[in-house]
């Protein structure tokens, strides 16, 4: 059959250099012992590499002219597609139940919400790597202190250790996007414990940065009774991007300790 015709609605940019292609699927080697999920294959240019590898592998596709072409490709896929949206699967029942690694040139228009969705799961996806915009790249391994730090920031690097790669320039893609894209890698860290309510610290965490241009203190007061006396700690004079992970679970504590008073 013909090539895939990328469709705006599904946020598809094809890449077409085989060389970035190679790359990308050679994160895995960091991971080597892993079956491996894909994300929105398309015309399987990451597939064959990981393929060829021969890794135990399964892809994720919404697109059903996609999913034809897979087929007619890739036979070695049979039995191996599953034809679905990525955000509403249980990752916890795919491959027996058994840890996997998470790759995909990731669709711009739901990239966050893929990395939700895998935190949901962080037990089962010890290693995450792949392609997305640039910006949301940078944004994901931003330290404390950087512009780029926001609230995925925060919330994936409790669990993961995030590197960004490399940078991916726009004509590499069909159609060509207006951006640069990134590469990262996710490993998943030793941390077992939130070290607080895991519920109160993703609270926090978004409050702090839904109001990113206020100090701490004044950001959390809203999570407060009224007229909450605050501490005088250094902590709550800071902004949100300015904080480390394990700051934010000393914020969380310290807001869980005042909503008790």
């Amino acid at each position: 059959m013909a090539n895939v015709r990328p469709k705006k609605a599904l946020g598809q940019h094809f890449l077409t250099d085989l060389g970035v292609a190679s790359r990308i699927a050679a994160t895995l080697d960091s991971a080597p012992d892993l079956p491996v999920l894909e994300i929105g294959p398309g015309m399987g240019v990451l597939t064959q590499y990981i393929l060829n590898a021969g890794r135990d592998l399964r892809v994720v596709e919404i697109d059903t002219e996609s999913v034809a072409y897979l087929r007619s490709h890739f036979p070695a896929l049979d039995g191996r597609i599953i034809e679905g949206d990525f955000l509403r699967l249980p990752l916890d029942e795919l491959f027996g139940g058994e840890q996997f690694a998470l790759i995909g040139n990731y669709p711009y228009n739901i990239s966050s919400q893929i990395f939700f969705h895998m935190l949901d799961y962080r037990e089962q996806v010890p290693f995450c790597s792949g392609m997305l915009q640039k910006e949301v790249a940078e944004r994901l391994a931003a330290a404390p202190g950087t512009k780029a730090r926001g609230i995925l920031s925060v919330l994936l690097q409790m669990w993961y250790d995030v590197r960004y790669l490399f940078t991916v320039p726009p004509g590499v893609f069909n159609p060509p996007p207006k951006v640069h894209s990134g590469v990262i890698e996710l490993r998943r860290n030793t941390r077992t414990d939130a070290g607080c309510d895991e519920a109160l610290f993703k609270t926090v965490v978004k409050t702090t940065f839904g109001q990113r241009r206020k100090t701490i203190r004044n950001s959390v007061r809203g999570l407060l009774p009224a007229g909450t006396a605050l501490p005088d700690t250094p902590l709550l004079g800071m902004r949100p991007e300015q904080l480390s992970v394990d700051q934010f679970v000393e914020l969380t504590l310290e807001v869980e300790k005042l909503r008790r008073q």
